[in-house]
């Protein structure tokens, strides 16, 4: 028999259209498959993180799918930079295959993987699958990269008229090449991570054709509940493919698909910018001088602001890890512009919080809302928290769900004003662009 490759789920957690999966099932070698829950992210989340839960349920599922086409799944708990490599060692593999990962730490642990693996005379081998177009594939016509979204968007439209691009990988075809060392392997429980059970009902991965036919006109409306995709959770880990989304992308909402290209191009900016992570993409933003409110940024992270639609939109993300896109914009805007509190602030709160954290996306986003990223909003573009409630919640439904108390005396006081907010940021942005 042929030296068997060990597949390594990180996040693309199915089977269905899996580029790394395919390629591995299709070399003709026997497959064994692998996920290691990464003690080193582990050991700096809380025992209730529903993130974890979802992903032990994920992997559950996966497992189960595994061993019931004929093959395994070794779940393993550790530092994969050491199980990896082990595990491949002992079932004598030839090669790992996997998906790519594009975050900078992330690239790190495949470099070191890929590292240790070579000095045992095993291959390393990445694919592209989280997202639809990877570090240079979309560049200006000099090869230099796009920073701004239109254009860049405008690139990957043309790209995808050839359906080349949108592909789904017949996965499932070639099944009957995973194989397995033993009967079953054991699955760790929540337990053994150091997690709990949280109970909590995650959002379907599957999405109504309604809701893309009316994405347009219902998106930016928080109290419609079908409003949009709630699929963000689903990327983030892969247990849905970006390819056959983008189909869907293309056939009934090209506004939908647009928000799918602003997940690409977050992601190569970040691979082509990797200093984001940490620092304003355009350098003079960095001279800020930022307020270090404690009494502001906690008022802001229990939505206790007195602006409703604020509060609502934090209250919501901690009770749910969900926020509505609209709404992230506001109360991200409020914390950078209203209470002058760095951007970095509000971006690892939602790191924290977010079900669908993802580091590009998340980074692009609030550099966009600061004004300091690529393709950036002019920093004099302040969003008024209280004209975007009554343009986008009219009637209240959505402050309502979060603010019980909203309409009586014992709902907070707005802890800053409007006018008077807006121009301290003016004139705070103002300085350190002169600078």
């Amino acid at each position: 028999m042929a030296k068997p490759i060990l597949f390594w789920f990180r996040r693309d957690l199915r089977i269905r259209d899996n580029a790394g999966l395919y390629h591995a099932l299709r070399s003709g070698s026997p497959v064994l498959c692998c996920f290691v829950f990464d003690s080193t992210i582990l050991k700096n989340l809380p025992p209730g993180d529903r993130r974890v839960d979802f992903i032990f349920q994920t992997v559950k599922s996966l497992k189960q799918d595994i061993e019931n086409a004929g093959g395994e799944l070794r779940v393993l708990i550790g530092d994969p930079t050491l199980e990896v490599p082990q595990l491949a060692e002992e079932i004598g593999a030839s090669a790992v295959y996997a998906n790519n990962d594009y975050e900078p730490a992330a690239k790190l642990r495949d470099q070191k993987v890929s590292s240790i693996l070579e000095k045992k005379s095993i291959l390393f081998k990445a694919f592209k699958d989280h997202v639809l177009f990877e570090e240079n594939e979309v560049v200006k016509d000099d090869g230099k990269p796009y920073v701004v979204f239109t254009a860049y968007k405008n690139k990957v439209l043309q790209r995808l008229k050839d359906p080349f691009y949108t592909k789904s990988y017949p996965t499932l075809k070639y099944l009957k090449g995973l194989v397995r060392t033993q009967v079953s392997s054991a699955l760790p429980t929540l337990r053994d991570l150091g997690f709990l059970d949280t109970g909590f009902v995650f959002p379907k991965k599957s999405i109504n054709k309604n809701t893309l036919l009316n994405y347009q006109k219902d998106r930016d409306f928080p109290a419609l509940e079908n409003g949009t995709s709630h699929l963000g959770l689903h990327l983030r880990f892969g247990t849905v493919s970006v390819r056959e989304l983008a189909i869907l992308g293309l056939r009934y909402s090209d506004v939908w698909l647009s928000e799918l290209i602003w997940r690409d191009f977050f992601a190569q900016i970040l691979f082509h910018f990797p200093y984001v992570e940490k620092s304003c993409f355009k350098p003079e933003y960095d001279q800020i001088r930022w307020r270090d409110s404690k009494h502001d940024l906690k008022a802001w992270q229990e939505g206790q602001t007195g602006y409703p639609l604020v509060d609502a939109g934090m209250r919501e993300l901690n009770a749910t890890g969900y926020m509505h896109n609209r709404v992230r914009m506001v109360t991200a805007s409020f914390l950078c512009k209203h209470l002058l509190i760095d951007w970095r602030e509000g971006e690892k709160y939602f790191a924290e919080k977010l079900l669908d954290y993802d580091l590009s996306s998340n980074n692009g986003n609030w550099q966009w809302v600061a004004g300091c990223g690529v393709d950036a909003a002019p920093y004099f573009r302040v969003f008024n928290p209280v004209a975007q409630a009554e343009k986008f919640d009219p009637e209240n439904i959505y402050i309502k769900k979060w603010i019980p108390e909203f309409g009586t005396n014992s709902y907070a006081k707005p802890i800053v004003d409007h006018a008077e907010a807006r121009h301290r940021c003016l004139r705070a942005y103002a300085i350190a662009l002169q600078k």
